[in-house]
């Protein structure tokens, strides 16, 4: 299978070539694809070198799939371009999201939506993926009424720039800031851009792809979206109301037995779920499961995923894994 991989040289793209060949995707012709500035640069995937082509080469080249990290824009110039030859496209970006021709997908959840005729498929926001591989089971049982989250954020969610800042910050070395303020030390309550709600652009998108991804518009979120100086991976404190109630053991049992999500949660052994341990891993880990005394039908929760791999890569992989095997590319 010809695979275009667009936005092969950034931090995604770069994880995305190291999933499809630990997942042994059947890439037959590798296409590595990124801005003019970095064609004719070599990468390597799979013990072997690749030459760095432009977007109308790999057009011209008709991939089957072309997995895109490589910023909203792009996607949304060249994504259909791509469809228009036959390619699917799976695009990491926020661009194509809430277009409702367009699927959201994850694929343990409603990868059954996607047909032949879907050329470009939405991967979700990176925090929506671990909250959703959460709530989903929970919601299939005692069904979700509303949930508070805030989210406490790797700066690789950003990207390189935000690495090199913390790397500078921390050997005190003055350098390019690519947030307001200093990270280390710090933690800013500010992650994308403010719209005019008063939330950010991250925050809405908890809120508006949780609908989306559970096909129901009547679960509510609330969101803070913090960014922290960590690089393993995204956390969330997660406070959910049900329309029910609900058996802590139970709750464990769902969980545990969902398929991508590992249960860590033993107070006794200090045993719980953080970055430190989630990164270079596809599972969403979750523990602190406790019920929150303060109101009825309401559960605490402590979720920890690899915003590259799962939040990002992986998932991208797992949809083209889905339309390789049910024949749809």
């Amino acid at each position: 299978m010809k695979v275009a991989v667009v936005g092969a040289t950034g931090m995604v793209g770069e994880v995305m070539l190291k999933v499809l060949a630990e997942r042994n995707f059947p890439v037959t012709e590798l296409l590595p694809v990124a801005s003019e500035r970095s064609v004719g640069k070599k990468i390597s995937y799979n013990g072997r070198e690749y030459e760095v082509i432009g977007l109308q080469e790999a057009v011209n080249q008709k991939p089957e799939i072309a997995v895109f990290s490589a910023g909203g824009d792009t996607s949304l110039e060249w994504a259909p371009k791509f469809a228009e030859v036959g390619t699917t496209v799976i695009d990491n970006s926020s661009a194509w999201r809430m277009d409702p021709t367009k699927k959201l997908i994850i694929p343990e959840i409603n990868a059954s939506e996607i047909t032949a005729e879907d050329k470009i498929i939405a991967n979700p926001n990176c925090s929506t993926i671990q909250l959703l591989m959460a709530l989903k089971p929970l919601h299939d049982r005692y069904k979700i009424k509303r949930v508070v989250v805030s989210t406490y954020q790797s700066i690789t969610g950003t990207g390189v720039k935000a690495v090199e800042q913390l790397e500078n910050e921390y050997a005190g070395k003055q350098g390019e800031m690519a947030y307001p303020y200093p990270i280390h030390k710090n933690a800013l309550p500010h992650c994308d851009v403010f719209e005019e709600n008063g939330y950010t652009k991250e925050e809405m998108k908890l809120t508006k792809e949780t609908k989306k991804i559970l096909g129901d518009d009547s679960v509510n979120v609330s969101a803070t979206a913090i960014r922290i100086p960590v690089v393993g991976g995204h956390s969330e404190a997660v406070n959910v109301e049900f329309y029910s109630d609900f058996d802590e053991e139970e709750v464990r049992k769902m969980l545990s037995e969902f398929p991508g999500v590992t249960v860590q949660d033993n107070p006794d052994t200090n045993t719980y779920p953080m970055p430190i341990y989630a990164e270079g891993k596809d599972d969403v880990f979750v523990g602190r499961i406790r019920r929150d005394y303060s109101q009825p039908n309401t559960l605490n929760m402590w979720v920890v995923a690899d915003n590259l791999r799962k939040g990002a890569a992986t998932n991208a992989v797992q949809i083209a894994e889905y339309l390789k095997e049910n024949k749809l590319v």
